[in-house]
This record gives C-alpha cells, structure tokens and sequence, in this order.
C-alpha cells in the first residue's frame, strides 16, 4: 500500500510536471508568433471601407511599412491600379486625410491561459478564487476595426494614426491543475496534490494587436478518481483569460 501511494505521488507529480513543460513549450513557441501576432493589426489582404466620403466597399490593402495602397475589390476582382495611398512615415503641414475604417472578420487560433478562475459556493463552501497553472487551446471567430485617422504634433505637422480595436467569442479547451486537499473534498481527503485536469468551455475577447484579454466560463474535469468526492468537478467557473494570437 505505501509503495502503491508512493507512485501515485509520482505520477500525479509527472503530470504537474508534464503540464509545465507543456506550457513552456507553448509560450517559447508563441514568442516566434509574437511579430506575427503584432501584425494581427493591419495586414495586406481584403477589408471592408467605410469613410465619410467613399461609400462603403470591399477594398484589397497592400500594405507596407511606408505605405498602404488600397485597391477596389468588387465582385471577388481586384483592380490592379490604387486608387488612393495613404503615407505612413511621412509628416506634412498639408497631410489631411478624412478618417477611414477598414473592417475585417476571420477565425482566429490563440495560445489562451486562464489567470483567475472564481469558483462558486458549492456544498455551503466559500467560493473560491484560484490561480492554478493551467493552458489552452482557443478559436473562434474574430472581428477587426482598424481606424486611420490625421493627426497634428505640437509644431502643427499632419501624420496618420492608425488604431486597432477588435472582439471574439469561442471555445476553448486544454491541460491544467488544481489543488485538491480536504478543504475541496469535503474532509474525505486527507493528503493534498496538485491533481491534472482538462478545462473546456467558452470565451470573449476583447482584442489588442499583440495579446488579448477576456471572459471565460468553463468546466473542469480531473482526471483521476479522485474526481468523485472533487467538489468543482463539472462544477462551472467563471476566468479572466489572456491570449497570445498563432493566425
């Protein structure tokens, strides 16, 4: 019987282990998408214009680091010649342009981690605000506001800012733990571990160019037998969740 506890120890131990190293792979891995991610801003391809002076169209940017031409897009056919170029690295005391929304929607695949799960009163318990390490695969659907508007510095000089604001909602699921001990077995536990579970359910965003931070509301479901006298299995839980763009 020791020995058989030993090993369970051990294993449990792995798993907490196996789920850390799972988790710093995806975050090394996510930095080789971070200046991909960056540009999870205004990229070439094909928008929505909307501007007070130009009826709303389908539109293709090319866009570079010095300038964005934009293309009419009618009918899936992509005029070859621009019919306006908007400068980025340059200042002018004439550089005036009417603001211009381009839109975008799309799916989107993110490197997710739920920062604070709060666990609602189960069994006459306190709720619970928990940070345990945990990760996670998200998609869903994305859409993307990006608004180019005329600016002045202090000398007066026109420049162009362009400013992203986006939203999504989807489904999530991945690896994590959690502390299970009496407290969260209702005392039919006497040892505490570090237990492995999967966490499934769904989220919004709220989306910036690089990260993007939101709401969950989740399951957890431990993966042992633990599970049983668990008090939070398939109990639902409410998460501050951020994210880290791989598309």
């Amino acid at each position: 019987m020791k020995h058989f506890k030993l090993f369970g120890l051990f294993i449990n131990r792995s798993c907490k282990y196996i789920v850390i190293a799972i988790w710093v792979i995806g975050v090394f891995s996510s930095c080789n998408t971070l200046e991909k991610a960056s540009l999870h801003g205004l990229n070439s391809g094909y928008y929505k214009l909307k501007s007070d002076t130009i009826k709303a169209q389908g539109v293709y940017l090319d866009v570079t680091d010095e300038k964005i031409d934009i293309y009419h897009h009618i009918k899936r056919q992509t005029d070859k010649k621009q019919f306006l170029t908007i400068p980025l690295n340059t200042i002018s005391d004439s550089l005036i342009l009417n603001p211009m929304v381009f839109k975008k929607q799309g799916l989107d695949i993110d490197i997710t981690s739920i920062i604070l799960k709060y666990r609602p009163s189960v069994y006459g318990l306190p709720a619970q605000l928990t940070t345990d390490l945990n990760m996670a695969l998200y998609v869903g659907w994305r859409y993307d506001y990006y608004h180019i508007t005329s600016k002045r510095d202090p000398l007066g000089r026109s420049y162009h800012k362009i400013s992203n604001r986006g939203y999504d909602f989807g489904f999530f699921a991945g690896p994590g733990t959690t502390l299970i001990s009496p407290f969260t077995t209702q005392n039919k536990k006497t040892d505490e571990y570090s237990g492995m579970i999967i966490q499934t359910g769904i989220a919004g965003f709220i989306e910036s160019n690089i990260a993007s931070f939101g709401l969950a509301i989740g399951y957890d479901y431990l993966l042992n037998p633990d599970r049983k006298i668990w008090i939070y299995n398939n109990k639902p839980w409410i998460g501050f969740v951020v994210g880290i763009a791989l598309n």
